[in-house]
């Protein structure tokens, strides 16, 4: 019998678009590629993906291949910076709740056999609360709600993280506030948001850090590519790598529930428990 490992599965969202969310995730996931860990970055953002476009590759297949059989998971994944894979969008994950069982079965088989090559999945979702970011979110081991200095950003992030705790239980997120002026700053805006789910939520937050606005990022954009790549010592890019490093420490879980093709099984769950509401 194949012996499976854990695989750290992290969803990155926010409550609006505009927050950096997925420039952060390219980055982080190339900051931990080149901490050594075999990372998969999946762009879930299935109106707007654009992962491909920040790292300036082009994909010819998605998910919607693996689950007509036509592809394997390793053959549409595309090779991101160091080393990192990259699996493109598809508007097929959506819709988890009308795929047949065996469709089903095929994309719970198709992530389990990564499990053997993969530390973290990192999960790029769309901006909002719509039901499949919601589910990505129940789905994922870890959360982070990416946030910065705008009361929209705060107050849809708010919302995002009380209808995750009032409807689905879900009891810890993660806070990582982007484009700061200073650590303080982001320390700041994290307290602002503690401050109202504190008084309102039974909710646990913690700060993962503070991204600094710079120049330097808008550049890599431009050139297609991760700033951590084109502009290693930036201060943007040494503020994603003290980050990277603190992912890196948090613990891994090693129940059932750590292996992909559980995290699979739980969204196409989720999917149907909210297409049959």
């Amino acid at each position: 019998m194949k012996q499976v490992k854990p695989v750290r599965v992290i969803a990155i969202a926010s409550g609006k678009g505009g927050v950096g969310k997925t420039n952060l995730s390219v980055n982080l996931g190339v900051a931990m590629a080149k901490l050594g860990r075999q990372v998969a970055l999946l762009d879930a953002d299935m109106g707007l993906a654009n992962v491909d476009v920040l790292l300036g590759i082009r994909p010819q297949f998605n998910l919607s291949h693996v689950l007509t059989g036509e592809k394997s998971l390793a053959d549409i994944m595309l090779e991101g910076p160091a080393g990192m894979k990259v699996i493109p969008a598809s508007s097929g994950i959506q819709k988890m709740s009308d795929l047949s069982n065996v469709e089903q079965g095929a994309i719970i088989h198709a992530f389990s056999e990564m499990d053997d090559n993969l530390d973290i999945l990192i999960i790029d979702t769309a901006a909002g609360i719509s039901p499949s970011v919601v589910n990505f979110a129940r789905a994922s081991q870890e959360l982070i709600i990416v946030v910065c200095d705008e009361p929209t950003s705060l107050t849809d992030a708010y919302a995002f993280i009380k209808l995750l705790n009032r409807d689905y239980g879900v009891n810890h997120f993660h806070v990582l506030c982007n484009m700061v002026k200073s650590m303080q700053q982001g320390q700041l805006l994290f307290n602002k948001l503690t401050k109202v789910t504190d008084n309102y939520l039974d909710v646990n937050l913690q700060f993962s850090g503070a991204i600094p606005y710079d120049e330097d990022l808008r550049k890599s954009v431009q050139k297609q590519n991760a700033v951590i790549e084109v502009y290693p010592n930036s201060k943007v890019s040494k503020a994603i790598n003290d980050v990277a490093r603190r992912i890196d420490n948090w613990p891994i879980k090693t129940k059932s529930d750590g292996y992909l093709e559980f995290f699979v099984e739980r969204m196409i769950e989720y999917s149907i428990q909210e297409a049959v509401a």
